[in-house]
């Protein structure tokens, strides 16, 4: 039987990278995201089935609109980030795009970060 190449992609975040204060359950379970992604990357890879993971720092959503709407959180989190702003949806989506395609094909057990640079630092 012929393989045809799959990809998973797993959606952890920056905080599986870093620390922060205030996130330890949630750092906990995307650290295991992480995880997991690149032992099923080994597990899987005969198969032909690639596994990576997706790490972004804040995008603006509905998930992050309740924190993003006190002024002063705001700005001491966006301070953090490099660039200077925070991410889109989209940003998030092209990366899961380009994870999702053919020109990844040589990837897997691989970390795409989008984070505006928060953890370059």
């Amino acid at each position: 039987m012929q393989l045809r190449p799959n990809s998973i992609i797993n959606i952890s975040s920056s905080l599986a990278l870093v620390g922060n204060n205030g996130s330890t359950a949630y750092a906990a379970s995307k650290g295991a995201v992480r995880i997991f992604s690149k032992s099923a990357a080994v597990q899987y890879a005969k198969e032909g089935i690639r596994v990576n993971s997706v790490h972004p720092g804040i995008i603006e959503t509905l998930m992050t609109a309740e924190m993003l709407a006190n002024e002063p959180v705001r700005q001491g989190r966006l301070e953090m980030y490099p660039l200077g702003r925070f991410g889109a949806p989209d940003d998030i989506a092209y990366g899961v795009l380009f994870l999702a395609s053919d020109e990844s094909s040589f990837m897997t057990g691989s970390e795409l970060v989008i984070d505006g640079g928060l953890t370059a630092q």
